[in-house]
């Protein structure tokens, strides 16, 4: 059972962090490339919705686990004609069939699933051969001074956020999975260093 703060709290946090201006070109840029049947993982408050390309994309097939998030991303901004289908389900066991969508994209989802390497796993498992992984995420910094303050804050971060992790390594998880076609990775100009290093890209299920 969820609490007060993670119905009411959280995800108007989540909606205002995952939306703000400092991450609309990272996200137009990773979310524009979509083509075909996209599956997007961990939907959230429906940030990437105005980026897809309707006359490339098929589908987008949106799953959040949070029936809060769910009900804002139905309500949010979504590019004109965009056909959206929002489930209810985790990451980690994705309801879909084996090769079914042509790309999946996912932001900022890997840092709160409960287990990164099964819900990467899963994305490979529904992804055609060659279909597309998109991907812009946060997580571990490579500078020791910064990685020491993601592990010193990491324990009260996650229970801020809604489980949200610090100190995940992205490009290794993803490449243990897929083939990495092109990664850019640094700092976000704005915001602390222990939450701002990024690293995004297309990644291939080879």
């Amino acid at each position: 059972m969820t609490s007060w703060y993670e119905r009411k709290v959280l995800p108007q946090i989540i909606r205002l962090a995952c939306g703000c201006p400092s991450l609309v070109d990272d996200r137009r840029s990773i979310v524009s490339q979509a083509r075909g049947r996209v599956l997007e993982l961990g939907l959230g408050a429906g940030a990437n919705l105005p980026f897809y390309d309707v006359g490339a994309v098929s589908e987008v097939v949106g799953v959040e686990p949070s029936p809060e998030l769910r009900d804002i991303a139905g309500a949010a901004p979504r590019a004109e004609g965009l056909k959206l289908d929002l489930r209810d389900g985790a990451a980690e066991s994705l309801p879909f069939d084996a090769a079914s969508f042509d790309a999946v994209v996912c932001t900022f989802t890997l840092c709160t699933v409960k287990d990164a390497d099964k819900a990467l796993s899963e994305a490979r498992r529904v992804l055609r051969p060659g279909g597309s992984f998109f991907f812009c995420e946060h997580g571990a910094a490579p500078d020791p001074s910064v990685a020491r303050w993601q592990k010193r804050l990491e324990p009260t971060w996650k229970r801020l956020f809604g489980g949200c992790h610090l100190t995940r390594d992205v490009s290794a998880g993803i490449g243990r999975r897929f083939q990495i076609e092109t990664i850019s990775k640094g700092y976000l100009p704005k915001g602390p260093k222990f939450a701002s290093w990024m690293e995004r890209g297309r990644a291939i299920a080879a």
